[in-house]
């Protein structure tokens, strides 16, 4: 068999009752071409439970699934989501200085489970990651993170553009690392309630979602590679948070 990506149920029937069985769906793979009521059903309670749907080719499914698939494969998260609304009020509750980070196309499982584990070694309240275009949460997540997937809430939200939005509605500055930007990160203030907006490694933080940020920054170097590995950037973002919030 081949390496299992995540727990995965397949099969019409046996995937709607996980669903209804309030299992935590990750993804769900639609064979091309599927319609009618399956897909009507389906649409329907991503948009109620919050996970994406993707329609891939027979042969796509039939990888993670040798048997009798049906068309339909659900991907079982490895960790309860969250919203962020229920979140940072409690955050704030219990008197201490929100620092939230927020993954913008970051797709690569290891990298995923390593900005896990440094986030929550450096105190971070939560991660947000969008309903689309972001890593699985499987068991390589969650070994890479040394367990913490298991401590800090994950947050998966089907729209980051509102997410920054109701943050910086609740007192909290958004900051974004830019390649372009003309500020080093020492030169930010971390010791206010934060949100780091961290992007994919190819392509950095949309402009759309640097528009919104309050600041921007960029991690000095002194060699001539192109870039951090976006886990390595991130730890470093982290540890800055720390150190100016006092260990």
């Amino acid at each position: 068999m081949k390496k299992t990506f995540s727990n995965i149920i397949f099969g019409r029937h046996p995937v709607l009752d996980a669903i209804a069985a309030g299992k935590t769906i990750d993804k769900i793979l639609l064979q091309t071409g599927t319609r009618g009521e399956l897909e009507k059903e389906i649409r329907q309670l991503s948009r109620t439970h919050n996970f994406a749907v993707q329609f891939v080719p027979k042969e796509r499914l039939s990888k993670f699934a040798p048997g009798n698939h049906q068309g339909i494969i659900a991907f079982v998260s490895e960790i309860p989501f969250f919203k962020i609304e229920d979140i940072v009020p409690g955050i704030f509750e219990k008197g201490e200085n929100p620092l939230i980070l927020i993954l913008e196309g970051v797709t690569d499982v290891r990298n995923f489970g390593a900005i896990a584990r440094s986030a929550e070694v450096c105190g971070a309240h939560a991660i947000v990651i969008p309903t689309k275009g972001s890593a699985q949460i499987n068991a390589d997540a969650v070994k890479t993170s040394a367990g913490a997937l298991m401590k800090i809430p994950v947050c998966k939200e089907p729209s980051l553009v509102k997410t920054i939005e109701y943050l910086q509605q609740s007192g909290i500055q958004i900051l974004a690392s830019d390649l372009q930007s003309g500020k080093m990160i020492y030169d930010l203030d971390f010791t206010t309630p934060v949100a780091i907006i961290v992007g994919a490694e190819d392509e950095g933080v949309s402009r759309a979602l640097l528009k919104m940020a309050d600041g921007t920054f960029i991690i000095p170097q002194k060699g001539t590679t192109d870039s951090l590995n976006v886990s390595v950037a991130t730890g470093i973002m982290l540890y800055e948070a720390l150190r100016q919030r006092g260990s």
